[in-house]
């Protein structure tokens, strides 16, 4: 079967592509064969700065057009690479070979059955690289490349996609938070009436955790390491003796990849930061359930309602149903993120002696997890975006909830030594809905300060909420 939105396999390739295109060029197969060419070149056109007799400086038109391999990488190039790797069964192998290919250099006859591939490549830029070729990938293992490369694209993903969406949806929420702190609403603490809060300050509340949430997904170090087979600099060494390969790997990677050095590995970076980075999304990705939840409960409490669009159906069969479809997508796709995050977290640190390949087939997959993660935050402001708050029914909640006053009576009567407050107004409401005049009645009855009897008959169930607008305001 021809492959296609309708056809793909995954539905992140399918129903949902267009929703997390912005992660194709970076996580997919093309994105980590471009990031490997860059770390090759970045490396190569380190060597050559390095002093050795045997590698020159490049000129500026050479180190330009090695640029270029980089910032001009194509589909059509990794569709090459790929022919590379058909026959050499390698994939950073094929991209060695793609690089010398393509500044005009033959190919090994192994590699005889490839068709000739037509390169634009100026003669001068060939004659001038080719006695350097043998330093593409010099001494290099191939983790040293993969390590650099996903950690160039698990930062490019987390700051150029992640957060971003994720900061969307934040903002979203800190407008609701800000215009709705003073609305009073009803609490609802094990499902059943409660002290009143606001709206806003309910909204400010996710606000403030998914903030902190979002700024330890930030923190995260991304590392990487160049520093060989078993991490000891092994060939390294044994080809120039006298270099300070420590103090040059960590430059490369962190000035010309814009990674941390990581100093202690075996042939692997051992992707604690990605676990680390992993565990601290699928947090992020928990407290949005919590809201996509909660939500979901307010929309079928009346407390909002969702804009309609013309021609959207709700039911097959029951013309008048608005879904909240949304955050249901939101909250079903987050599980399916944080399912492959938390593995991808628990798997990843674990590799047998100083190296198995676990790690490869799984790492394969971040695409798919993050995937799901930007999806997810796309659908919760979408269905963010559509809630109009029904301000009536939520009056009406508080209205027909005097019960909920019971706690500032009693609290005041123990400021007064009246006693057992808690036992008698336990008695006047436990299970019991009671209204304005019953709690008035037992307020005139009690032995108080006419002031303090004042302040209680003044309150309502909408007046009792604290602070929560001030807090709502200033988050």
């Amino acid at each position: 079967m021809e492959l296609s939105a309708l056809s793909a396999l995954s539905p992140l390739d399918g129903r949902y592509v267009r929703k997390t295109g912005a992660l194709r060029p970076i996580l997919s197969e093309a994105g980590f064969m471009r990031h490997r060419v860059k770390v090759e070149i970045a490396w190569f056109k380190a060597l050559s700065q390095a002093g050795f007799a045997e590698i020159h400086p490049f000129s500026e038109a050479a180190s330009r057009f090695l640029d270029a391999l980089v910032d001009r990488f194509s589909v059509d190039d990794a569709a090459r690479i790929k022919e590379i790797e058909a026959i050499t069964n390698h994939d950073v192998k094929a991209v060695e070979y793609w690089i010398k290919e393509s500044i005009g250099l033959d190919l090994p006859p192994e590699l005889s059955r490839l068709n000739p591939r037509k390169v634009d490549v100026d003669p001068a830029i060939t004659r001038e690289l080719q006695p350097a070729a043998e330093f593409i990938h010099f001494a290099c293992t191939s983790e040293d490349i993969n390590n650099t490369s996903h950690g160039m694209m698990i930062k490019a993903a987390r700051d150029e996609v992640v957060l971003p969406a994720l900061n969307a949806v934040v903002e979203k929420l800190r407008g609701m938070a800000h215009e709705y702190a003073a609305l009073p609403m009803l609490a609802r603490t094990h499902g059943q009436t409660a002290s009143p809060t606001t709206l806003g300050k309910e909204i400010a509340n996710i606000v403030s955790r998914l903030m902190r949430a979002s700024r330890q997904i930030g923190a995260v170090q991304i590392m990487g390491k160049m520093n060989g087979a078993v991490g000891n600099y092994n060939a390294h060494f044994a080809a120039y003796p006298g270099f300070d390969w420590e103090r040059f790997s960590r430059e490369v990677v962190e000035q010309r990849l814009g990674l941390t050095y990581n100093e202690y590995t075996i042939q692997i970076e051992p992707h604690d930061y990605i676990a680390e980075l992993f565990d601290a999304i699928a947090r992020t990705n928990t407290i949005l359930i919590d809201l996509n939840r909660d939500i979901w409960s307010y929309i079928s409490l009346g407390y909002f309602k969702q804009v309609t669009r013309a021609g959207e159906v709700g039911s097959s069969t029951m013309p008048h149903k608005v879904n909240p479809i949304d955050f249901e997508n939101s909250e079903g796709n987050l599980g399916v993120a944080n399912a492959l995050l938390k593995h991808m977290s628990e798997k990843l640190p674990i590799s047998r002696w100083q190296r198995d390949l676990t790690d490869s087939t799984v790492l394969r997959n971040i695409g798919i997890a993050l995937g799901y993660t930007v999806l997810a935050y796309d659908s919760c402001l979408r269905g963010l975006n559509k809630l109009e708050v029904n301000v009536d029914r939520i009056v009406h909640d508080l209205e027909d909830a005097w019960e909920v006053l019971a706690e500032p009576v009693q609290t005041v009567m123990r400021r007064y030594g009246i006693e057992n407050p808690y036992e008698q107004l336990k008695a006047l409401t436990r299970g019991k809905g009671i209204d304005k005049h019953d709690l008035h009645a037992f307020i005139n009855g009690l032995d108080l300060p006419d002031e303090a009897k004042k302040e209680l008959l003044g309150m309502t169930p909408a007046s009792y909420t604290g602070i929560a607008s001030k807090l709502a305001g200033k988050i």
